[in-house]
């Protein structure tokens, strides 16, 4: 918050505390929906509902005397893209309930981001909160192939003027987001951008032996990754430290009963590419699966399917659905 306390005539402004909230797995369709003095996010979209109360003062005597008051609320809705690194945003400023003096208050709005995204804020500067008002926000980002941006975040500012009176601010900020390019190339661009907190969920179902391993862990009280209230797994980006995993885990050489029904490849789970993975977790919360060598390829597949879809990188919450 920003004011001009110690001015004779000055705007002060508070603003509501918006706190996170998100879906226990997100996929990429749906819209965040709106809930007021909250952020409400999923992987690709947040919508942030913020009141804003202006408070019009005057020093008399020394002493501050409120004038006049408006409280206003404004509404965004940001949505993010899986194929590009370029998207927009909507917001709204709603026409403000007034007293005395706080008739007549103008707003501009600032917006900026970081980690190598611009933007560019459209809105009629200098409105009257007397009436309701739309603006845009435009984010642009380059990202060279195979690059993972930082996680940054929109810190929107706002500027309250009125003639006779010294300015007054607030800002606050969106939910984080990140954009990446890990799968593009020189000639394919494949960038995107997602909100990481919030778990993203991949499915083993159809694969038979995968599936029926997970399920069966769980049977006996393993909850890591399980969607229906167990904790998410996490992704990990290290190649060294997921063959130390894998080996961790998994016997060199699968045991006689397997080879004879040709299943010679282990499956591990937690998988040896997760936080979790190898012996990081309990006894009671890991097993190995023998498959066949195709079912392993499969499940390779879909992970890396999902992964660029999802954009899943280092340290990214999912689940599992089996």
């Amino acid at each position: 918050m920003a004011d001009q306390a110690g001015s004779s005539s000055h705007l002060r402004v508070t603003v509501g505390s918006p706190r996170a909230q998100a879906s226990a797995v997100s996929g990429a369709a749906a819209a965040a929906t709106c809930t007021i003095n909250r952020i409400t996010i999923n992987r690709f979209s947040e919508c942030e509902w913020v009141t804003i109360h202006v408070d019009v003062v005057k020093v008399i005597n020394g002493e501050p005397v409120v004038e006049g008051t408006a409280d206003f609320n404004v509404k965004h809705q940001m949505t993010l893209k899986t194929n590009s690194a370029n998207w927009s945003e909507k917001f709204t400023v709603s026409k403000a309930t007034t007293t005395g003096q706080g008739k007549g208050v103008a707003v501009g709005v600032a917006a900026r981001s970081a980690a190598g995204t611009g933007t560019s804020v459209s809105f009629p500067q200098g409105h009257t909160l007397d009436s309701a008002a739309t603006g845009s926000v435009a984010y642009k980002t380059t990202i060279a192939p195979k690059k993972i941006l930082a996680k940054a975040k929109t810190t929107y500012s706002y500027t309250f003027t009125k003639p006779g009176y010294s300015p007054g601010g607030v800002s606050y900020g969106s939910a984080v987001y990140r954009c990446d390019n890990y799968y593009g190339s020189s000639r394919t661009n494949r960038s995107g951008c997602a909100i990481p907190e919030v778990p993203t969920g991949v499915s083993m179902v159809g694969l038979a032996r995968i599936d029926e391993g997970i399920r069966k862990l769980r049977s006996r009280g393993g909850h890591y990754g399980d969607p229906n209230g167990g904790k998410p797994l996490h992704w990990m980006i290290n190649k060294t430290q997921e063959n130390t995993n894998r080996t961790a885990v998994c016997p060199r050489t699968a045991p006689a009963d397997m080879r004879r029904a040709g299943r010679t490849s282990c499956d591990e789970y937690p998988f040896a590419s997760t936080k979790e993975g190898g012996t990081h977790l309990p006894a009671g919360q890991r097993e190995i699966t023998w498959v066949k060598v195709q079912e392993n390829k499969s499940q390779g597949g879909r992970i890396t399917a999902w992964r660029g879809q999802m954009h899943v990188m280092d340290g990214d919450p999912f689940y599992v659905i089996a």
